[in-house]
C-alpha cells in the first residue's frame, strides 16, 4: 500500500453537510440497583461532549490534515452554542445556520464502566426558512472547495439533497453522500455513495451470493448516474463497484470496541483521499484501514493522519 498522501491531503478542501449532532457523555460507577425500580444507579464522575453526525465527519476531515467546512443548522441552544465551540476548537470552519424554532440534535448517553447504559435522544426537524438558507450558503460555499460531502442521517437537513447534488454539478465539484433511507433516487448524479450493508439491503433487498450483489449494485450505479458505489459491511470488509467491476478489501479492525462513528470517519478518509488524488480503490483502502482504527476507541473519536501512516 502506497504511503499516506499527506502533503497533497493538506492541501485539499472539503465541504460538508447534512445532520449536526451533538454527542453528549456522561461516564460514572455502577455499584448499586436503585431500590425505585430494577435499574442501575450511575454517580457520575465525568460528562464529555462530542461532535456528531456530520459535524464528526468535518472533524474527522481536519484531524486527518485536510482543510473542513460544515454547513448544517443548530438550535439556537445550549447545545448548538456547544457544538459552535468544539467546531473552532477543532479547526473546522464552521458555516452554521441557526434555528430558533427548532433544538440542536442531542445523543445523550449514559456510561458505566465503559458500557453505554441508556441512550436520551432530542430530535425535531429544521423549518424551510432554515432549509432555504442552507442552500443559500450551499451555493456560494461548494465552487470553493474541492469535494462535497453529504452526511445524510435523516434528520432532514437533506431532504432536499437533489438542489446540494446539482449544483455541485455545475460547479464541477465531486459529490460524496453517506445515504440513508432506501429512496436512492434522491442521490442521483453524486459521483459515490457508501451505503452499509443493511442500507444497500433497504435499497435493493436481499443478495444470496457476491454475483447477484455485483448485479444489483452495477445496476443501481448506473441507474443513479454514479462514478462508484461502495458497500460497506462490517467484519466482511468493504466492496467498490464502479467501471472496473468489482474491488473488495477485507475489514482492517483488530479489535472492535465501539462502532459509533465510523461510518463518520470511513467517509473523511474517502472524501481527503480520493480529493488529493487517488483512484477510488486506493482512496477506499485508506478508507477501510481508518475505519478499523476507529473502531478501537470509545465513542465517536477521530483518526490522525500520524495514526493512518
Amino acid at each position: 500500500m502506497m504511503p499516506f498522501p499527506a502533503e497533497a491531503v493538506s492541501r485539499v478542501k472539503v465541504l460538508v453537510v447534512g445532520d449536526i449532532m451533538l454527542d453528549r457523555y456522561w461516564f460514572g460507577e455502577v455499584d448499586r440497583i436503585s431500590p425505585e425500580a430494577p435499574v442501575p444507579v450511575v454517580r457520575v464522575a465525568k460528562r464529555e461532549d462530542r461532535l456528531g453526525g456530520a459535524a464528526n465527519v468535518a472533524r474527522n476531515i481536519v484531524a486527518l490534515g485536510a482543510q473542513a467546512s460544515l454547513l448544517g443548522i443548530v438550535g439556537s441552544d445550549e447545545a448548538g452554542g456547544k457544538v459552535r465551540d468544539l467546531a473552532r476548537d477543532a479547526g473546522i470552519n464552521s458555516c452554521l445556520v441557526a434555528d430558533a424554532a427548532a433544538p440542536t440534535t442531542l445523543k445523550m448517553r449514559v456510561m458505566g464502566r465503559q458500557q453505554q447504559l441508556l441512550r436520551v435522544d432530542f430530535e425535531e426537524g429544521p423549518g424551510p426558512q432554515s432549509l432555504a438558507k442552507l442552500e443559500a450558503q450551499a451555493r456560494q460555499l461548494i465552487a470553493q472547495h474541492d469535494m462535497l460531502v453529504l452526511s445524510d442521517y435523516a434528520k432532514g437537513v437533506l431532504s432536499q439533497v437533489e438542489i446540494l447534488i446539482s449544483a455541485a454539478q455545475e460547479a464541477g465539484v465531486p459529490v460524496l453522500v453517506d445515504p440513508k433511507g432506501h429512496k436512492y433516487q434522491r442521490y442521483h448524479g453524486a459521483s459515490i455513495i457508501t451505503p452499509n450493508r443493511l442500507e444497500m439491503q433497504e435499497a435493493v433487498g436481499r443478495w444470496h451470493s457476491e454475483d447477484e450483489l455485483e448485479q444489483q449494485a452495477q445496476a443501481l450505479r448506473q441507474e443513479l448516474g454514479l462514478e462508484a458505489l461502495l458497500v460497506t459491511r462490517s467484519e466482511q470488509g468493504m466492496t467498490l463497484f464502479s467501471d472496473e467491476g468489482r474491488q473488495h478489501t477485507d475489514a482492517y479492525a483488530h479489535e472492535v470496541f465501539d462502532v459509533s462513528g465510523a461510518g463518520d470517519t470511513v467517509l473523511a478518509a474517502l472524501a481527503v483521499t480520493r480529493a488529493a488524488g487517488l483512484s477510488w480503490f486506493e482512496a477506499v483502502l485508506w478508507a477501510n484501514r481508518a475505519g478499523g482504527l476507529v473502531v478501537g476507541k470509545l465513542g465517536t473519536s477521530v483518526v490522525t493522519a500520524g495514526e493512518l501512516s
